[in-house]
């Protein structure tokens, strides 16, 4: 499978998404690497078994393996860190804010690719999981590693893509 057997398995009410995806598809906004990681990243974090195997049938040939594992990292271990993170920022109290998470993250400091693109893959997770705390920490990071406002947009339109196509076959699945 690929994106355009994933977009032809979208419903004519989704047409937007459909659009969406083949645009951001042929983005060069981003270099190959991050914007198929930030895709591969968004599939594994929708959770939808057929947007991640279009997804990850569409970048067999475009990332290293190392990127795809890095792209999968991102994904898991945003999975944890969103989870945490916007506990604690949502909490009243800050005293959660200040404690230490101790919770092992080694995969951010030695993710098998470039700091700056597992950093926006991380960023585009953090977007669809909704943490604010991180959306704002890897924005920082990837600002500070080069990337441009617009850059990081793109990460996020894919990100914001990407979850609407899974929440579109899991709604016309059930």
């Amino acid at each position: 499978m690929s994106i355009d057997a994933l977009r032809d398995q979208i419903p004519d009410y989704a047409k937007d998404i459909r659009l969406n995806l083949g645009t951001l598809a042929s983005e060069t906004s981003l270099s190959d690497q991050q914007k198929w990681g930030a895709f591969l990243a968004a599939a594994m974090a929708t959770g939808n078994s057929a947007v991640i195997k279009a997804i990850t049938d569409e970048t067999a040939d475009k990332l290293s393996p190392e990127a795809a594992t890095a792209a999968r990292a991102a994904a898991a271990i945003m999975a944890m860190n969103n989870v945490y993170y916007r506990a604690t920022h949502l909490m009243s109290t800050d005293e959660y804010q200040k404690m230490p998470a101790k919770l092992r993250m080694n995969v951010i400091g030695s993710p098998g690719v470039e700091k700056v693109d597992f950093e926006l893959w991380s960023l585009a997770v953090s977007a669809i999981n909704g943490c604010g705390m991180c959306l704002d920490s890897h924005e920082k990071v990837v600002r500070k590693g080069g990337l441009s406002a617009d850059q990081v947009q793109t990460a996020l339109r894919i990100a914001a893509a990407v979850n609407a196509a899974g929440a579109v076959l899991r709604a016309e699945a059930a």
